[in-house]
């Protein structure tokens, strides 16, 4: 466990996560490895339009979590609809995890840490790289490979990918 001069650390991994993918599932690994515990929050955001309902994409992120190996701490998944830092002081975080694939990730999430800085300066924003294998997989990317018949088994987990199949059979 990760000490703080005596501190329990909380962190959150906030995001739609419509489907969740590989490349989410490298990021949540090694955010446990930082934090005693972690808290992912799948945010239920309708203005995004997502794929599949909350309540199933919370599933299956649920059930991605519980058959992943390597967990650095405990990992919990929650669902939110409020603002992120109102979120992060809910649950007790300290930080707030993002991923960054590229330039253009980098953009965003700069201007959304100077507004969260703003609205609670006392949560920090921790960005992790993505790893070579995942910087090109986004979750857009495999919706688009799987509406078009394409193999996302590399991206997805077996159960992810059978809930596309079912999603674009219809």
């Amino acid at each position: 466990m990760t000490q703080n001069k005596g501190k329990y650390l909380t962190g959150i991994y906030p995001g739609t996560f419509d489907p969740v993918t590989k490349g989410h599932l490298h990021l949540i690994r090694r955010a446990s490895k930082m934090v005693d515990k972690l808290v992912i929050g799948v945010a239920d955001n309708a203005r995004k339009g997502p794929l599949f309902a909350h309540a199933q994409r919370v599933e299956m992120l649920k059930a991605d979590i519980e058959n992943m190996q390597e967990k650095g701490c405990e990992i919990e998944v929650r669902s939110f609809d409020k603002l992120l830092v109102h979120f992060a002081r809910d649950v007790g975080a300290s930080c707030i995890f993002r991923g960054l694939r590229a330039v253009s990730d980098f953009e965003y999430e700069f201007q959304m840490t100077g507004m969260n800085a703003k609205l609670d300066p006392q949560i920090e924003t921790v960005f992790l790289m993505a790893a070579d294998k995942w910087q090109f997989v986004s979750a857009s990317f495999v919706k688009e490979i799987a509406a078009l018949g394409g193999d996302v088994s590399e991206f997805v987990t077996p159960q992810v990918e059978r809930a596309l199949k079912e999603k674009f059979q219809s």
